[in-house]
């Protein structure tokens, strides 16, 4: 039987510099996949590279991962969701943070990402 997510909470993104900051949130999941969107307000497009997260339940670490986002490009003003894999068979709330690498206007941000998730 798949397990089904709900998010609950839309989440945050920081960086040193607020200009072009990627807003980020937990929009479904499906069995071992979560879906999370990453939207560009800037007016250049984005350049993913990596995100590295750790799924965390009460406080203790249900899984954790590194993606190579092989240079998705995140259009100015709009959105890509991203596939994050979560390997796992708790079915308690959990907290997916991480750090998501970007190139925005030819210079490498990292920018601080977490949104929690709930079992449905």
């Amino acid at each position: 039987m798949p397990r089904l997510w709900i998010p609950v909470l839309v989440v945050l993104a920081t960086a040193c510099h607020s200009a072009g900051r990627p807003d980020v949130r937990v929009v479904g999941a499906r069995e071992e996949v979560v879906f999370v969107q990453v939207s560009n307000p800037a007016s250049h497009p984005m350049h993913l590279t990596k995100l590295e997260y750790t799924f965390l339940a009460e406080n203790r670490t249900v899984y954790k991962n590194t993606i190579e986002l092989s240079e998705r490009e995140v259009p100015a003003g709009q959105a890509i969701v991203v596939e994050v894999p979560l390997e796992s068979e708790d079915k308690e709330p959990m907290t997916l943070e991480g750090t998501l690498t970007a190139e925005l206007d030819q210079i490498v941000r990292i920018f601080q990402v977490q949104a929690q998730v709930q079992p449905h």
